[in-house]
């Protein structure tokens, strides 16, 4: 059996094992979307501030694209393992712009950022959307195509900094840091270099995990994201992410600005 094929197995069983109880009989169901009617039975005002606040206004602010708005929000969702909106963003994503592949890719990148259990959870909701909207895997994220190209010169310094500080603790975290992420996972070319980063900044966010944002937020900068771009998602994180993990990057956000406008 080869490569490939052993770990596609490993993961079938994992997933099996996700899916079944002990009698073997299946227990994974999509899980159960409030209706509005429900909203308004249980919160009138949530109800109300989602139809005229959310989705009639802040969905509709203009620094950030729909499109951008709908990866930023997919990333909360995936990265915090909150399930029960996600159907609903896959299809407004798709509406939005973000093709099938972008999506496919979008799972398979915050497996790495959020882990592996919060991408998994996702797996059987994107299924249904796509069979849906008969989206076959021809038109998914492949195994294994071709890479963009590495800049050499940066990944060096990033090398150099990230053996001094994390190598004497953990090399293997070091090893698979370089390994599958920068050598592998940020060359796909199925997603965007500027996209991978917004959806990168908006999981750290989202899980609260400020002293990653820095290096981040540059990267996306460097990488296309523009400065008032990444100041309205904030105000989109703010709604999908909550207000305190969104103030906690707030000074993280104003340092890295005001260091790039310094030069």
């Amino acid at each position: 059996m080869t490569a490939g094929k052993l770990a596609f197995s490993t993961f079938a069983v994992l997933l099996s094992a996700c899916a079944t109880t002990e009698k073997g009989s299946m227990t994974m169901s999509l899980p159960a979307v409030p209706t509005p009617e429900d909203a308004r039975a249980v919160s009138p005002a949530l109800a109300h501030n989602t139809d005229s606040l959310l989705l009639g206004e802040v969905w509709k602010r203009p620094g950030l694209s729909p499109r951008d708005r709908s990866l930023v929000t997919l990333a909360v969702l995936i990265s915090r393992g909150q399930t029960v909106e996600m159907a609903y963003h896959f299809n407004r994503a798709l509406d939005n712009g973000v093709t099938p592949l972008e999506l496919s890719e979008t799972i398979n990148h915050l497996a790495y950022y959020s882990g592996w259990g919060n991408a998994t959870a996702t797996l059987l909701i994107a299924k249904e959307v796509f069979a849906g909207r008969s989206i076959g895997v021809d038109q998914l994220a492949p195994v294994s195509p071709a890479r963009l190209p590495l800049d050499e010169a940066a990944e060096q310094a990033r090398v150099a900094q990230v053996d001094n500080n994390v190598g004497p603790v953990a090399p293997g975290l070091v090893e698979y840091t370089t390994k599958a992420l920068f050598r592998d996972l940020w060359l796909r070319p199925g997603l965007a270099p500027r996209d991978r980063s917004l959806i990168t900044v908006s999981s750290l966010v989202a899980n609260g995990q400020v002293a990653q944002v820095t290096f981040h937020l540059n990267r996306a900068m460097d990488n296309g994201l523009k400065q008032s771009e990444a100041s309205e998602m904030l105000t989109q994180l703010a709604f999908y992410a909550g207000w305190p993990n969104t103030f906690s990057a707030v000074p993280v956000f104003k340092d890295v600005f005001s260091k790039r406008q310094e030069g």
